[in-house]
């Protein structure tokens, strides 16, 4: 079993059955006006070098592996990471600069994370994120995708299960769309489940199909 935590914004961890914590995108709390993330990491993925992304050293172990915008494959404690280049905007970077979406398997799960994406992905970008069990989105828009982008994202990967994530949450002090705009646009295909904690533990064969 896999636990998957949300400390706001971008930032998820995902805990091993054995403990191993891996965090993708910490947030320094402050700056944006929400709380820190409390956990000590192991392996900290950093998507793209804004200050709402990069706060490695809040959670990162003296010893932890910092993998910082990292294109290819590479295998660290056990974790299988894919990197995947990709823009910040629709202009191919030009006017807020790349990004990099984390493919990551561990425990026979799949997980992707899009970071700050700004546009809808190309086929071989999406190639090289399939298959995705998990997938923590943007759906908050102004700085990436908005909620109609998102769910064409979602048509592009489809996942088995979406996390959305960068959205307008009270105390954030960015101008981002709340989460309802994005549940609002849902496909009846998809079963909308709301819950009240910051954390859900995962296995593959208890997934949707």
């Amino acid at each position: 079993m896999v636990l998957v935590r949300w400390f706001g914004h971008a930032c998820f961890e995902i805990v091993t059955s054995d403990g191993l914590s891996l965090v993708i995108d910490p947030h320094d709390g402050r700056s944006i006006g929400i709380k820190p993330p409390q956990t000590h990491a192991d392996i900290v993925l950093i998507t793209h070098d804004h200050f709402d992304h990069n706060a490695y050293s809040v959670v990162a172990k003296p010893e932890a592996e910092v993998i910082h915008m990292f294109v290819g494959e590479r295998e660290v404690r056990g974790v299988r990471i894919r990197g995947v280049e990709a823009y910040h905007d629709t202009v191919k970077g030009k006017r807020r600069g790349r990004v990099v979406l984390y493919r990551i398997e561990v425990e026979g799960l799949s997980f992707v994370h899009l970071g700050d994406l700004g546009h809808v992905p190309e086929e071989e970008q999406a190639s090289k994120l399939k298959p995705i069990d998990v997938l923590f989105i943007p759906v908050g828009g102004t700085f990436t995708i908005d909620a109609s982008d998102a769910w064409k994202t979602i048509d592009v990967l489809t996942p088995r299960v979406v996390i959305p994530m960068h959205y307008w949450i009270p105390g954030l002090n960015l101008p981002l769309r709340p989460v309802d705009d994005f549940i609002s646009k849902a496909p009846s295909t998809w079963r909308v489940e709301r819950i009240d904690r910051n954390y859900i533990e995962l296995k593959r064969e208890a997934l949707p199909d």
